[in-house]
């Protein structure tokens, strides 16, 4: 049976970005505040905020994620995926690459869509 879900209330805000010529998008940054709108360009790439994982390739801080979100270690990922935990480990660590079938298995195991691994 099908239940009501709640929907987000995204008509009254949006968010817009540019890409032009930097007199147009000062011009066009000036116009915005004189309207009231606000800039949000505070946000930062991820590998300035976490340095200790930025010479870890995104496959393998997603495949460590997900398995900690689902709250398992490498062995019982190994036990439920029928990967060895020895290639788990190395998949975390950018040693060794996560091919389609493997990333199946894990998409599956981890509840994710398996194109993240890949």
């Amino acid at each position: 049976m099908l239940e009501a879900t709640k929907k987000l209330r995204t008509k009254s805000i949006r968010e817009i970005r540019y890409i032009g010529p930097a007199e147009k998008i000062e011009k066009l940054d000036r116009s915005a505040k004189l309207l009231g709108l606000v800039e949000v360009t505070d946000t930062m790439p991820w590998r300035e905020l976490f340095p200790e994982f930025s010479d870890h390739s995104s496959v393998s801080i997603a495949l460590k994620g997900a398995r900690k979100k689902e709250g398992i270690t490498q062995k019982e990922l190994s036990r439920l995926s029928g990967i060895p935990q020895g290639h788990i480990s190395e998949m975390e660590n950018g040693k060794r690459a996560i091919g389609k079938e493997i990333a199946k298995k894990l998409g599956k195991t981890l509840k994710i869509n398996y194109k993240v691994f890949l």
